[in-house]
């Protein structure tokens, strides 16, 4: 009965979890809703679709909003490491815990993908394959995985927010462990936050760039690319440029040099 009614009340005005993000856009729409309720309602001749308050939701407020939101790293993040995989005609990937509605969900339409996560996931498609695994302890051999992404991951590792054992050393294991895993001639793509360096327990901590180069010291940084503060994407950035962000998104490709015969 609370939760039918939290979820009328939500819908209707805000939610109680998160009011003040919208809460004049939400007063403004009003107006609108009930004109376009009106016009409905008066034009309306089908039954089962005709008004009932058990079922409203009201969104007119969406008017006022952009036509998307970029409020975070993910759009340009995930754009920039699926555009790296697919102009290199990429058939076969992992990845370890990068976002699944986004950056997997683009890769699955040009390759197969194996993924990793700590947490169980239920997700049956073509071409996909999941492992439930540490990225501190990954399941496959040494140099035996050409192609790899870690998205907004490492940066958690150790602060046991996803159920992950507490380990302040714990972003440098899954570098290690990244770096263990990946072949010869190989392919890492990383991205983390990126500027003032902090630890924002226990959501995450905020990397200088030239610590994320220091992790993967055995491997050559063929690219660095940033997402600024103001959301704004900067190929070939400096890291210089970067350090000196608040919350920016590092963007990172790492290539393992092949052995000499």
């Amino acid at each position: 009965m609370l939760r039918a009614a939290l979820s009328l009340f939500s819908r209707w005005l805000f939610s109680p979890l998160s009011f003040g993000k919208s809460a004049v856009s939400r007063v403004r729409g009003l107006p609108h809703f009930a004109r376009n309720l009106r016009l409905y309602s008066r034009e309306n001749r089908r039954k089962s679709f005709g008004f009932a308050l058990r079922h409203s939701w009201y969104r007119s407020f969406d008017r006022f909003e952009n036509a998307a939101s970029l409020a975070d790293h993910y759009f340009h993040q995930d754009l920039w490491a699926a555009k790296r995989l697919f102009d290199s005609g990429t058939k076969e990937h992992v990845d370890v815990g990068s976002r699944v509605d986004g950056f997997i969900a683009h890769l699955l339409t040009f390759c197969r993908v194996t993924y990793v996560d700590v947490r169980p996931l239920l997700l049956e498609w073509d071409g996909f394959s999941f492992k439930q695994g540490l990225i501190t302890a990954l399941p496959f051999a040494d140099d035996s995985v050409p192609s790899l992404s870690s998205l907004h991951v490492i940066e958690h590792i150790g602060l046991g927010r996803y159920g992950d054992p507490v380990d302040p050393e714990g972003s440098w294991k899954a570098a290690q462990e990244l770096a263990r895993v990946l072949a010869p001639g190989g392919r890492l793509l990383v991205g983390v936050p990126t500027g003032r360096e902090r630890v924002e327990f226990d959501a995450h901590r905020v990397f200088d760039p030239q610590t994320i180069r220091d992790m993967f010291a055995t491997l050559e940084l063929a690219e660095f690319s940033f997402v600024t503060d103001a959301n704004r994407f900067v190929a070939g950035a400096s890291f210089e440029e970067a350090r000196r962000a608040s919350y920016g998104c590092g963007l990172f490709e790492f290539r393992k040099p092949s052995y000499e015969v």
